[in-house]
């Protein structure tokens, strides 16, 4: 057990003894001998006295002396020890909540076996939904980003410096998008990278990752490659220990240049705990999850300048009617994938037009439709059914994109970026309405598989206003529901599933309507 369990232990425990004797801090001070703030943060679990000290506060709580010094708690309180020595309790980012460890502690002893139930409730479900730590870990930015409306003034000032600092020598501003070659020359010129393109396909196991890092003696900024060092190189001196940053030679150039560029916000922003592969196989803290997404929203700012997309948007929103070309050009001009466009209008859209988005990145293989990314500032109606692997509707722009480019393939016409579409989707039951814009497209690193990305917001008189093309008849419309197994839906001719859960619900119903009738219950 470890030291912070210990004393998070014997100060739980030495509340505990002072609440049930009836004392303030400041009484047992007194009888104790002790100051009020030294018993505080004991009580806190920041501090263990000295025997002496444990001595005193036994006699003033008329406790033994073993009793108090031990670390097992009793039986109803198992699963607060439990959880309190948990990994993800250790490594849960409370401070970036305005949280400390010791709010927390202070809220599980005023009811310590009530919530030891309660924590018990939360592991097991835990267990049967097979959640690890790295899903409350990512479940925990999420919740920081939507907090902060996705957008960071500080990480966007970062790369309007780097553009700055940079442009000029090499050829690129905020109205000129940055190259793939001019990222990989800044890379290896200003941080004495050494990039291959090679080296991942030389081992099939290796060809799943998009990128691999391998750090090395961080050079002087002003230090400049080996004078026979090409642009990308499969070679690296055995007594090279500079950074060697490995790319997928299967990826598209717009993926690699994305990459690349998060890789300057690695080294400009100085963020050293990180994933090294791509995508990471294993998130070791919450710090290392935060700077992922920091270099990622550096990398994405750098591809996409502010100043530039604002225009863009702004233009794209005046528009009189839908057109999805419009839409299509941006991913062009900034050479970017559908995902990257989507996610900086996540950042900027929010921010600067006050209109709210969720953003959405579905998988499809063998017609098994995956969630694998997602954003909801709008408050989107989520499928509720994820854990129980439900069926999300099929009405959803995100699946019928993808059934439509499953089709396309099979015909021999899909294209690796087709037009994006829209549509105005009418929630069955609330009755609210949202509209979604979105992209489908080919998986290049896993064959057969396909992806799309949506976002989308709420769509009110305001954001009428403020995009003019929603007034255009022939954006379709659709009645849509969260999933198949709660959709009342009968006649739906894309139904995956039965609606069980909804047949399920009319039954208990059903059943509390008859004990109405017979006075068993208001």
């Amino acid at each position: 057990m470890s030291a912070d369990l210990v004393n998070i232990i014997f100060g739980m425990k030495m509340r505990q003894a002072r609440t049930a004797a009836g004392l303030s801090l400041t009484e047992l001070a007194q009888r104790a001998g002790m100051s009020t703030s030294y018993l505080t943060e004991i009580e806190r679990g920041r501090k263990y006295p000295r025997n002496d000290k444990i001595m005193a506060l036994a006699t003033a709580l008329g406790k033994e002396y073993d009793a108090l010094v031990s670390i097992k708690l009793q039986p109803s309180l198992r699963y607060l020890e439990a959880t309190l020595s948990s990994a993800i309790v250790g490594r849960f980012p409370f401070a970036e909540f305005g949280f400390a460890t010791e709010d927390l502690l202070n809220l599980l002893t005023r009811e310590p076996e009530k919530a030891s139930a309660l924590l018990h409730a939360v592991l097991d479900i835990a267990r049967r939904y097979d959640l690890q730590e790295e899903d409350f870990l990512r479940a925990a930015l999420r919740s920081y980003q939507e907090i902060h409306e996705n957008y960071f003034p500080e990480l966007e000032e970062a790369a309007q410096q780097f553009t700055a600092v940079f442009g000029p020598a090499y050829g690129f501003s905020d109205q000129e998008p940055v190259t793939l070659e001019v990222l990989a020359a800044l890379l290896q010129t200003e941080y004495g990278y050494v990039l291959d393109e090679g080296g991942l396909a030389q081992n099939p196991d290796l060809l799943a990752y998009r990128s691999v890092y391998v750090g090395g003696e961080r050079p002087l900024s002003n230090q400049r490659p080996l004078s026979d060092q090409r642009l990308l190189s499969n070679q690296r001196p055995l007594s090279d220990q500079r950074p060697l940053f490995l790319l997928n030679p299967h990826l598209y150039p717009r993926q690699s240049k994305f990459l690349l560029a998060r890789e300057l916000g690695y080294q400009y922003l100085g963020l050293s705990e990180r994933s090294t592969a791509s995508p990471p196989d294993k998130i070791h803290s919450f710090q290392q999850l935060l700077n992922d997404y920091k270099a990622a929203y550096f990398g994405g700012a750098l591809l996409m300048p502010r100043a530039a997309l604002l225009a863009d948007l702004e233009a794209f929103f005046s528009l009189p009617t839908w057109q999805p070309q419009a839409l299509a050009d941006m991913l062009t001009r900034y050479d970017v994938t559908p995902e990257m466009l989507f996610y900086r209008f996540s950042e900027l859209i929010p921010q600067c037009f006050g209109i709210k988005l969720h953003f959405l990145r579905f998988h499809q293989a063998n017609g098994d439709l995956r969630l694998v990314r997602h954003l909801n500032l709008s408050q989107l109606l989520m499928p509720s059914g994820i854990g129980l692997h439900e069926h999300y509707c099929r009405r959803w722009l995100a699946a019928r994109l993808l059934q439509a480019m499953k089709s396309a393939q099979a015909a021999g016409e899909g294209e690796r970026f087709p037009l994006p579409g829209i549509h105005i989707a009418t929630f069955l039951e609330s009755g609210e309405q949202f509209v979604a814009m979105g992209f489908a497209r080919s998986l290049v690193l896993s064959p057969g598989e396909n992806s799309s990305v949506t976002v989308g917001f709420r769509l009110t008189p305001e954001v009428e206003q403020r995009v003019r093309f929603l007034a255009d008849p022939s954006i379709p419309q659709e009645t849509v529901g969260e999933t198949c197994e709660r959709c009342p839906l009968l006649a739906c001719d894309v139904r995956a599933a039965p609606p069980l859960v909804r047949e399920g619900e009319e039954v208990k119903e059903k059943r509390q309507l008859a004990l109405r009738q017979i006075g068993a219950v208001s």
